[in-house]
């Protein structure tokens, strides 16, 4: 074989070798219309489109709802350590109580005005220490009757006080941080 022979064979099988890529790569190839082409973009994030894509948006979603997420557990960390003591605050109310009815009972009483003392001094340092933790008494004889704050046990009819004001207390209420944590028991004052 001559050069020129061997340069045409090769030169043959180099063509031959380009037309079969070009044939392959005519059959990979993908035509799509314009209406395909954004659907493509609409699932798949392409900044080079105005259409945002189903990706980009599912992401934008997850992200508010990542926010969404933050922001509630904060407010709820936050609602935990403002009403943290209100179990054991109203645990501490029957004590309390006691404490009131000790000095109702004993006020009157010449041999107990030591004890009337005491107890009373103990009592006020009591209610110091669980107001600067939020406690609040609430209802005083003469308040206006709120349903919110008070609870009605009954009616009493004093002429010195007006229609729907308390009357008497029954038991006193508390409130921590604005939250009613008992309500208190009163009787309601109906002049006529």
């Amino acid at each position: 074989m001559s050069g020129k022979e061997n340069t045409k064979e090769m030169t043959e099988q180099e063509t031959a070798a380009t037309e079969a890529e070009e044939t392959a790569t005519a059959e990979n190839e993908v035509t799509l219309s314009e209406d395909e082409l954004k659907a493509l973009c609409r699932e798949h994030v392409c900044p080079a489109c105005d259409v945002m894509g189903e990706a980009k948006d599912e992401r934008l979603r997850a992200l508010a709802e990542t926010e969404n997420i933050k922001r509630r557990l904060a407010r709820e960390t936050e609602e935990l350590k403002k009403f943290a003591a209100e179990s054991i605050l109203s645990s501490l109310l029957p004590v309390l109580d006691n404490l009131d009815l000790a000095l109702d009972h004993a006020q009157n009483l010449d041999a107990c005005k030591d004890f009337v003392t005491g107890v009373d001094m103990t009592r006020k340092m009591f209610l110091d220490t669980l107001s600067k933790h939020g406690l609040e008494a609430i209802g005083k004889v003469g308040d206006e009757f709120d349903p919110n704050f008070h609870e009605a046990m009954g009616m009493a009819q004093m002429a010195t006080l007006p229609d729907g004001s308390i009357a008497q207390m029954m038991q006193r209420g508390y409130v921590l941080k604005g939250r009613v944590i008992r309500p208190a028991k009163v009787m309601v004052n109906k002049t006529a």
